[in-house]
């Protein structure tokens, strides 16, 4: 999740308007089209496989002063505490951030490439490893924490956590899951104009739940095998019904940045940010704060950074700003983190795999697609859809993303960017999962034994 920094404050916001013209300017010609990818992964300390706490000699605070000190990234803090890093001035820095639970992310810098993607998460994983080891720390990529409770986990000292924490329960049963207990690889696609936009989100939703089951890497829970292909997905079905989901209206006729304006505009804020200090308005609307109407804030009206702000804090399968977040995914080794934003530049960023996509999907049914976002967790590359199975869907949409990847012709030391589908290829063609393989390890080698996974499975 984002990390606000305190910067120049911007205007008011007079009119609806506006708020529409911030997602348009995000529209840019294909030559400075980018691929930006998040990751996030579980801390864990390596004598015991516990929970990484904030605090002390040996956790996440600790790790955070050290990676500053050691690389000279930007430390950002709430109230004194680091609570994030950014390299701004870096050609593939980004940013560190932290999740509610501890969970360390990356947010990488838009990049033209794999390649450069490559190597931004070489360098990444290669820097906060080496700080990790120094303390005792290691790293492991799932989707959904594979062994601790809710109780176990720490907050992190973000504000916005702490009204999450309280709001998230009153409108779904696995938010505090999800805050705490999941971890995602996600990437951000730009678009050229309305059209392009509506297209790639099109395209991007209905195909989320077959992203879901070649990423599925997410079998456990506390210690045991949950049922599930994908147990983060599962959870977001019942994490906030107002903030998350497929998205049906982006289907229907006179889709745009204006219908998309009023679906935000009344998803229900968390906070609102003034002064230094977050507020607490959880379940208020934006359309009520562009009115002055908050029962909070009486007469105040938002600015541009309170819109991108409420922005950062809807949640659905595909999540648009000033471009398109694609957010399907557990987390996953390095392969997978590699993978993801492969796929979609070779599915989104390729006219011929772009408009072959759009027919793909074609005809297909909001109730289809619900049907298939809600099967897809426990069932995965298993999951029915038109008389096939998603694996023969993903097969077709792995050969549409090659295509792209051969046609985009982006070469880096003599390899162009297809070789960052093998992993996704091998689960295609073998119908075996990263939850397959860990699972088949839990009951043959690892003997039941659940704190092997963190032996086997450290980044």
């Amino acid at each position: 999740m984002s990390t606000r920094v305190n910067g120049p404050k911007s205007p008011v916001i007079e009119s609806r308007n506006e708020l529409v013209a911030y997602l348009e300017a995000g529209s840019k010609p294909e030559s400075e089209w980018r691929i930006g990818t998040e990751h996030e992964k579980f801390g864990f300390n390596v004598k015991d496989n516990s929970p990484v706490p904030y605090g002390g000699k040996h956790g996440i605070q600790a790790l955070l002063e050290m990676h500053h000190n050691c690389y000279c990234w930007d430390p950002v803090r709430e109230d004194g505490n680091i609570i994030a890093l950014s390299c701004t001035d870096c050609p593939i820095g980004g940013s560190i951030s932290l999740e509610p639970g501890g969970q360390l992310e990356l947010s990488g810098a838009p990049l033209k490439t794999i390649h450069e993607t490559e190597k931004e998460l070489r360098q990444h994983l290669s820097q906060v490893g080496g700080v990790a080891r120094q303390l005792g720390i290691g790293f492991i990529g799932l989707g959904f924490s594979p062994k601790w409770t809710l109780q176990e986990l720490p907050l992190m000292p973000k504000e916005r956590y702490r009204i999450m924490k309280r709001y998230m329960p009153t409108r779904g049963k696995r938010g505090l899951d999800m805050m705490f207990r999941t971890a995602t690889v996600q990437v951000n696609m730009d678009f050229g104009s309305e059209a392009d936009m509506v297209k790639k989100l099109r395209v991007g939703l209905a195909l989320q739940p077959v992203v879901t089951a070649l990423f599925a890497n997410s079998p456990f829970t506390e210690g045991k095998p949950n049922g599930f292909q994908s147990y983060r997905a599962e959870v977001w079905r019942d994490t906030d019904p107002d903030r998350t989901g497929m998205l049906p209206f982006a289907f229907e006729g006179g889709m745009g940045f204006e219908r998309y304006v009023d679906y935000a505009l009344d998803v229900p804020m968390y906070f609102v940010y003034r002064n230094g200090r977050y507020i607490d308005v959880a379940g208020s609307s934006f359309r009520d704060f562009l009115a002055g109407k908050l029962e909070a804030l009486p007469g105040m009206k938002p600015t541009m950074e309170d819109w991108a702000d409420h922005l950062t804090t809807l949640f659905p399968e595909v999540r648009l700003k000033k471009f398109l977040e694609m957010r399907g995914a557990d987390a996953g080794p390095f392969d997978f983190l590699m993978a993801l934003p492969a796929l979609w530049a070779g599915l989104l960023y390729d006219k011929t795999s772009l408009d072959a996509a759009a027919g793909l999907i074609a005809g297909w049914t909001a109730e289809e697609r619900q049907t298939m976002r809600d099967q897809v967790p426990r069932l995965g590359l298993k999951t029915p859809f038109r008389g096939r199975t998603l694996r023969e869907i993903a097969r077709e949409m792995l050969a549409l993303a090659e295509g792209g990847l051969l046609r985009r012709a982006r070469n880096g030391e003599g390899e162009d960017e297809t070789g960052a589908l093998k992993s996704l290829i091998e689960v295609v063609e073998t119908g075996r999962t990263q939850s397959d393989r860990l699972l088949a390890a839990y009951e043959g080698p690892w003997g039941g034994d659940i704190n092997q996974l963190f032996k086997a499975e450290a980044m």
